[in-house]
């Protein structure tokens, strides 16, 4: 027969988990445990259950469910079969939800039966879909949709030995929709060849041990969850899935389940360490991305125990691009070590990241030149589903631009300024709105901040900070104003970067995976003027 050529396609991370790890253990909130035997048998009862359903290669199966064991498996087990499958964002406007299901063409929907009513009001509009499955946690199946099987019932009547196919390795495995800031949202795709490498790429650079316990705090729609619960799989590390988040129930798996790694957006942490102000987090350790890493909460996370540093990229770079794991020599427990933490670090494996001037010609990597990230890897999208233009502006002239504004240094080492959209052009000089965010946020009344620009006749645009203050925290807008100010005085800043207003606001505009959401505020405050 000649030799195996051996597939990069996803069961082939399950090969070592399984065989050595077999033991370990997944769980469920505190409703369900079971082994990784025990997954792999799941896994083969799935497979014949889509199988039975008339899931073919390359149908498209879309999952709506909270971070639970049911989306690990179909992480596994609907891309195996040959399918694709479609991780459908729950938090997007009901329009955007069946726009996406549409576009993506999707086959089936295994669907929470939280998510029933939404479902049975939509199910009219979805045209392609033809069996649709109810996961659900107390075997409750409620009557206002039309169920082609409950989940368990399915896996139960499947077949424990049923055999996942060889195919080609590129092979369309996963879709996903994010959203811009025009237009509807873009479905982010990837083969079974760049998850696997995504995935070799997190084994050799995560800081990943035997005893690590692994539980997501990053929706599991979003970017496979940053592709950690493959890495954590094939690793056979003992995984804990939340649910839907709640910050009391965080923090008892936390504690009960020994958790020791986890990743999440900085809004994330926050609500974190308000809900668990008495209670020891030491050993945790967290990677931050989606957005910046504020001084003041890698401050407070390090201060409480928490080993936090940043990573960075982007929905479509898999999403692991860079990150700040540090060498002996930056660990000084002071400004130099809290300084590379809060940055992006340096590229991952087979990640080649570069800064381009506006002319596209290459910056040098002294730290100082800026100019737009772009990158190339193996495990970068290909382009946007049936968006042939937005694919092409995406990897103009063989990069995929990322759309941020950063330096390189020497070494290596990525910071990020801020978004190319987020930039405040002001006074003939380019402000980032996150070094102003960093600044605020040292205040300790201070919660959250977003610096966004707005419109200026005189100067094109002006910044404006909008905070949120802590409970019973008196901070006044003179006071914000002079932390900018102080430091523009040392020219750290330019004398345009002091705002025009800060508006105090009860919450932030956040999107659906928990950033600050600029374009919605830019539309809220916009129209404010200095006092």
């Amino acid at each position: 027969m000649g030799a195996y050529e051996y597939p990069l396609i996803i069961k082939q991370l399950l090969i070592t988990p399984l065989r050595q790890c077999a033991d370990q253990e997944i769980i469920y909130r505190d409703q369900k445990r079971f082994t990784y035997r025990q997954f792999g048998e799941r896994l083969a009862r799935l497979g014949s259950a889509l199988q039975s359903l008339g899931i073919r290669h390359g149908d498209t199966v879309a999952v709506m469910d909270w971070d639970t064991h049911r989306y690990l498996e179909c992480f596994f087990a609907v891309p195996m079969s040959g399918a694709v499958l479609q991780t459908v964002n729950i938090r997007l406007s009901v329009e955007q939800i069946v726009y996406t299901i549409n576009h993506a063409r999707a086959d089936a929907i295994l669907c929470n039966a939280e998510f029933a009513a939404l479902l049975a009001a939509v199910r009219p509009l979805l045209s392609g879909v033809k069996k649709i499955v109810c996961l659900t946690d107390d075997g409750v199946v409620p009557s206002s949709v039309t169920w082609d099987g409950e989940y368990e019932a399915l896996l139960a009547a499947g077949d424990p030995a049923h055999v996942f196919p060889d195919f080609d390795e590129n092979t369309r495995a996963t879709t996903f929709y994010t959203t811009g800031t025009t237009g509807n949202p873009k479905g982010v795709y990837y083969t079974h060849r760049q998850l696997v490498l995504h995935t070799l790429n997190g084994l050799a650079m995560l800081p990943f041990s035997d005893t690590d316990v692994y539980m997501p705090l990053t929706p599991m729609f979003h970017v496979h969850a940053w592709g950690n619960p493959y890495n954590a799989t094939a690793r056979g590390l003992k995984q804990v899935y939340p649910g839907r988040y709640q910050p009391e129930i965080l923090v008892k798996l936390f504690v009960t389940e020994r958790v020791t790694f986890s990743h999440c957006v900085p809004t994330i942490l926050q609500m974190i360490l308000a809900a668990a102000p008495d209670v020891d987090l030491r050993g945790w350790r967290l990677i931050i991305g989606g957005s910046a890493l504020p001084r003041a909460l890698a401050q407070a996370a390090l201060a409480r125990g928490i080993d936090v540093f940043a990573g960075y990229g982007m929905s479509e770079t898999g999403p692991m691009a860079t990150i700040a794991l540090l060498p002996q020599h930056l660990r000084d427990g002071g400004e130099t070590e809290l300084t590379y933490r809060c940055r992006a670090g340096r590229p991952v494996g087979l990640v080649d990241v570069r800064i381009l001037g506006t002319d596209g010609a290459e910056l040098p990597h002294d730290g100082h030149s800026t100019g737009e990230i772009v990158a190339r890897s193996p495990a970068l999208t290909a382009g946007y589903a049936k968006n042939p233009d937005a694919s092409a502006t995406l990897w103009k002239g063989g990069w995929l631009h990322t759309g941020d504004i950063g330096t390189l240094d020497r070494d290596g080492y990525l910071h990020v300024l801020d978004r190319s959209k987020d930039v405040i052009k002001t006074g003939g000089e380019w402000i980032s709105s996150l070094g102003l965010e960093d600044i605020i946020l040292g205040n300790p009344g201070i919660s959250e901040c977003a610096v966004i620009g707005v419109e200026d006749a005189r100067w094109g645009e002006r910044p404006i900070a909008v905070v949120v203050a802590k409970p019973g925290a008196a901070v006044t807008e003179d006071e914000v104003k002079a932390m900018i100010r102080a430091r523009a005085e040392t020219g750290e800043l330019s004398r345009y970067a002091v705002p025009d207003h800060v508006v105090f606001a009860e919450s932030l505009e956040k999107t659906s995976v928990g950033k600050l959401d600029k374009k919605k505020m830019r539309v809220l405050y916009g129209a404010v003027k200095a006092a």
